[in-house]
């Protein structure tokens, strides 16, 4: 893999020179060392580095920490921190903007390479997340077939037809998806999967469960009772009268 091209956002033009060669010798590609905040962001518009080495205390009217948030939100460019010290006010802002690492000043040339290389995999890793995410929202919002439903499960996005679903359980943050066969757990909300799923097929009888009318084979009192699966599922108060009038009750 390609070594990444670096920006030096650094007002001492002695520390900027010692880093601009230190990641030379390590063998990266220095996109250019600049002054202050401003200027960083116009040159990172005009040619976009693949990460940014960025001074917390840069003298100007921009701070780093200022610079780093304004990259957060045009950029998607990992920002590590450059640092001689800071105070807990000062460390607190720089949390919010969610750098990829910090130096410290004085720093070693195995500290540059380790937290540029430490930065880059996590940004890559990031990266991954979010596809997969945009991958997954565009599979479950896919409206050309109402009659299925992509979940991941062990890495792989595995498709669900919905006459399967016996019934959707809530577990904090998270949905688990019951079939026959398997259980998925979903980082999802009961309303989200409640809207994926087809109003005629499945009904909610409880804050936490979401189940398939064909699957239901008896009500004892405010228990469901599902077929083949013989799982007792509660039926809330508040959903037991939409309940009675979509069941084909005498």
């Amino acid at each position: 893999m390609s070594k990444p091209n670096i920006l030096i956002v650094e007002d001492e033009s002695i520390v900027a020179k010692d880093i601009q060669n230190c990641l030379k010798k390590l063998g990266y590609s220095v996109k250019g060392t600049i002054a202050s905040g401003e200027e960083a962001l116009t040159m990172i518009s005009e040619s976009r580095p693949d990460i940014i080495l960025m001074d917390i205390m840069l003298k100007g009217v921009m701070s780093g920490i200022e610079a780093a948030s304004q990259i957060k939100k045009l950029y998607n460019i990992p920002v590590i921190y450059l640092t001689a010290y800071a105070d807990e006010n000062t460390l607190s802002k720089a949390k919010i903007t969610e750098p990829h690492g910090y130096i410290i000043k004085p720093f070693k040339e195995v500290d540059l390479h380790t937290a540029i290389e430490v930065a880059m995999y996590k940004h890559g890793k990031d990266q991954e997340i979010i596809k997969e995410r945009d991958m997954l929202f565009a599979l479950v919002d896919n409206k050309s077939d109402k009659n299925v439903v992509f979940v991941k499960s062990n890495s792989r996005m595995v498709k669900i037809r919905t006459k399967d679903i016996y019934f959707v359980e809530a577990l904090k943050d998270y949905v688990i998806i019951n079939t026959a066969e398997a259980r998925y757990t979903v980082l999802s909300t009961m309303k989200n999967i409640e809207q994926k799923l087809s109003p005629k097929e499945f009904i909610r009888v409880h804050r936490s469960f979401i189940v398939l009318i064909d699957k239901i084979v008896a009500i004892d009192h405010n228990v469901l009772l599902l077929e083949d699966d013989k799982k007792e599922i509660p039926i809330g108060g508040s959903f037991k009268d939409e309940l009675v009038k979509r069941l084909n009750m005498l």
